[in-house]
């Protein structure tokens, strides 16, 4: 057997391997992204609009989202998603059987204040 044998077949479709969610805040409105980082380190981030970006590295995509404002969801505290306008513990990311049912839920309304 090859060393080249041990390496994953380029030709294989990449298997996800950790799921984050991030958000922001835009008015009353929390706004999720989702991040999947695959086999061989490439990650893909489903924007609330559908789009999907491909990016190099988990480290590109983490950067970019930043870049646009967003927080990893798992690393809010209390005090970081009442600054957001949302109470943590009555908040989880949103859920579905396909992107297509995701989408609409990305947009979450939030009363801010109360």
């Amino acid at each position: 057997m090859q060393d080249d044998d041990y390496n994953a077949n380029p030709e294989e479709e990449p298997v996800p391997v950790e799921v984050e969610w991030w958000c922001t805040s835009l008015g009353n409105t929390l706004i999720w992204a989702r991040m999947v980082v695959y086999t061989g380190g490439v990650a893909e981030v489903l924007a609330p609009s559908g789009e999907i970006t491909r990016y190099d590295s988990e480290i590109s995509a983490r950067m970019e989202l930043l870049d646009a404002h967003y927080y990893a969801f798992d690393g809010l505290d209390e005090d970081d998603a009442a600054e957001m306008g949302f109470d943590l513990d009555e908040m989880e990311p949103p859920s579905a059987d396909s992107d297509e049912e995701l989408l609409p839920r990305m947009n979450h309304k939030i009363a801010r204040g109360l």
